[in-house]
């Protein structure tokens, strides 16, 4: 199979759809940890939303707070509503991070989401926007409870939970597994994701973002 030709970032950006998923490899000992604790091939993953005439959005949870959160309007750890060019290139410069675009293939006729799926986005930024990110600590408490299907109590929400419980709002994942289970590597290629209402992800696409 021939490798897939990597985007520039202005192109994946316009490309995103609601319900896409953005992956991040990065080289730092942070970095490696979260790799490491969850057993996952990359550190971070958030969801885009593409909502009407709104720029393009990533709904991640992280530690930083370089950038304003478009839901509230301020600068705040945790989950977070940013815009996507911004918050990749943030990822790509500050961070050290190579970033993917991986597609959802949705139910709509269009391919993508419908307009229920989106109905339940918004409800699901609504309820998890600002929420704390967890310490190195609980985030692997956290991930083996889950393999054992134990719900966390935290209100602490880590990125691929936050990916998990959106799509599980949108009906695209099943509710019987709690979204502790998730790590970043559950939406790589690697891993075996089965989606409901048959929804399909494509390939990881590499993003070329350019210089400061």
């Amino acid at each position: 199979m021939p490798p897939i030709r990597a985007l520039p970032l202005d192109e994946a950006v316009e490309l995103t759809r609601t319900g896409d998923v953005w992956v991040f490899r990065g080289a730092s000992i942070a970095d490696r940890a979260i790799r490491a604790v969850t057993n996952a091939p990359v550190n971070h993953v958030g969801m885009a939303v593409a909502l009407e005439d709104l720029p393009p959005l990533l709904w991640h949870a992280e530690l930083g707070r370089s950038i304003p959160d478009v839901w509230t309007g301020t600068r705040q750890r945790g989950v977070q509503l940013h815009d996507l060019r911004d918050a990749v290139r943030t990822w790509a410069h500050r961070y050290g991070q190579r970033a993917w675009l991986r597609q959802l293939v949705g139910p709509a006729d269009d391919g993508g989401v419908t307009p229920e799926m989106e109905d339940a986005v918004l409800r699901t930024i609504a309820r998890f926007d600002g929420r704390p990110f967890p310490t190195t600590r609980h985030l692997a408490r956290g991930w083996v409870s889950g393999r054992l299907r134990r719900r966390t109590t935290t209100e602490a929400v880590y990125c691929a939970e936050l990916v998990a419980a959106t799509y599980t709002a949108m009906g695209l994942l099943p509710d019987d597994r709690p979204r502790n289970w998730y790590d970043p590597g559950s939406f790589w290629s690697g891993d075996d994701l089965p989606l409901r209402q048959g929804a399909t992800r494509g390939p990881e696409v590499p993003v070329e973002v350019p210089p400061r």
